[in-house]
Parts: structure tokens; sequence; C-alpha cells
């Protein structure tokens, strides 16, 4: 029972996050008749609550009697801070116009987050690590192959943003690594 309200969290934040490519039809008639103000904030406000519960979820799941499925090999360690680094980059890239990933990729953040959800794959064997992060890159995965079939945005990305993606990207990572990742998620990944 205690992966129970991950499990719902991840639904109910993943399955909002989904509506636009795997409901369309649904969600434009919610926005046309609830109009894109009141729609959007019903949406931000299920993102919240489905969130939460994910977070919640995982403390609980984490804390009480944790499912073992497999021990993971400490090396591997290493290849999450070679996943991560690319993965804050095309984050960083997601939000900064007119760069080459956006350009090229089309969709960056997909990309960062299954790249995340793999590095942590790799290094958590435990059934509610497996739940998080599992999820995530299964509906990156899903998202990405939907949004690739539509038509690509026009333009070329420049090197002045492309650059800028990836320095802010490395320093990001770096704070996030070195520092608020012990503190937020109480892990330290070199540690």
């Amino acid at each position: 029972m205690s992966h129970a309200w991950l499990v719902l969290g991840l639904l109910v934040f993943l399955g909002g996050h989904s509506l636009r490519i795997f409901a369309p039809a649904w969600r434009d008639a919610r926005v046309a008749s609830m109009g894109e103000v009141p729609f959007k904030v019903v949406y931000s406000l299920v993102s919240i609550a489905g969130f939460v519960l994910l977070v919640w979820g995982y403390a609980q799941a984490r804390s009480g009697e944790p499912v073992l499925l497999w021990v993971p090999p400490l090396g591997l360690r290493h290849a999450v801070s070679l996943l991560t680094l690319p993965a804050f980059i095309l984050l960083v890239a997601a939000y900064v116009p007119g760069n080459h990933f956006k350009a090229r990729l089309g969709h960056p953040m997909l990309l960062a987050v299954k790249l995340w959800a793999l590095a942590h794959l790799l290094v958590n064997g435990w059934l509610h690590g497996v739940l998080l992060f599992g999820g995530f890159l299964l509906w990156a995965i899903l998202c990405f192959r939907a949004a690739r079939r539509r038509a690509p945005a026009p333009g070329g990305g420049r090197w002045l943003p492309t650059l800028g993606s990836i320095v802010l990207g490395a320093v990001l990572w770096a704070g996030f690594v070195f520092h608020l990742h012990k503190l937020l998620i109480g892990v330290a990944p070199f540690g």
C-alpha cells in the first residue's frame, strides 16, 4: 500500500501532462467549454496535486518498508553524472530560444527527462525508484514519439544561444550535483 500514493501521483501528474499528446480533442473541448484561463488554472491545480502526491508517495515508500529489487553496481554512479550533465543542458535548451538543440532535436525537454530517468534507473534498485524513474522514462519515450510525428518547428539554431544553453546547463548541473541534491533529495551523488 505504501507505493499506491506514488503510483496515483504519477498517474495524475504524468496523465495531465499527456493530454495535448494523447487526448488533444478532449483537451481542446475542455478549453473551448471552460475558456483558456480557467482550463489553465484547473490544469495547474491538478499538476500541483499530482506532483505533491508523487513526492509524498515516494517519501512514504522510501521511509516505510522499501522493496529492494536489485543492487546496482557501485560503478554505475559515474554513469549518472555522464547522463545528467547533458540532461541539464537539454533542459535549459528547451527554454532558450534559437539554439541548435531545439532546432535539431525539436523537443529537448523530453530528451532531458529520458536521460535523467534512465540515469536514475541505473543506480536505483528500489521498487519506489523503479516506479518513479521508470514512469517518467516511459512517459518521455511515448511523448517524444508522439511529438516527433508532428511537423518540426521552422528555423535553425544560432551559436550564441547554443553556447549559453551549454554553459548555463553545466553550471546548474554542478550546483545541483554538488549542493542541492543532498539538500533537497537527501542523497549525495558523490558521497
